[in-house]
């Protein structure tokens, strides 16, 4: 991986990790426009000072924009998502795997 694809990786990844970053894109992968508080009760326990400083960053960053029904991924946005889709399945594999452990774990103690 070059110098500048490194940089670009990690401009993206600061920008995923900010708070709510990925479950304001996440609540927003159906594809349908959501109002302010739609989306601020599709992400759940965000206050709307976070949900705003999130929204202007994604914007900003080219995955969110706003229409007349609300906010929506960008054609950049769903590939974003489109990318991340994996991510799903990857989480019921992920959450069988530490309920298994953790019964492990108990039947030793």
């Amino acid at each position: 991986m070059s110098a500048k694809e490194k940089a670009a990786v990690g401009q993206l990844l600061e920008l995923l990790e900010s708070r709510y970053a990925l479950r304001v894109m996440w609540a927003l992968k159906d594809g349908h426009p959501q109002t302010f508080r739609l989306l601020q009760d599709s992400v759940g326990s965000i206050t709307p000072n976070t949900l705003n400083t999130r929204i202007k960053e994604l914007r900003g960053a080219g995955l969110l924009g706003h229409g007349s029904d609300g906010y929506i991924v960008t054609t950049l946005g769903a590939d974003l998502l489109k990318r991340l889709n994996d991510l799903q399945a990857f989480a019921g594999k992920w959450v069988v795997s530490q309920a298994k452990a953790n019964a492990t774990a108990a039947k030793k103690t």
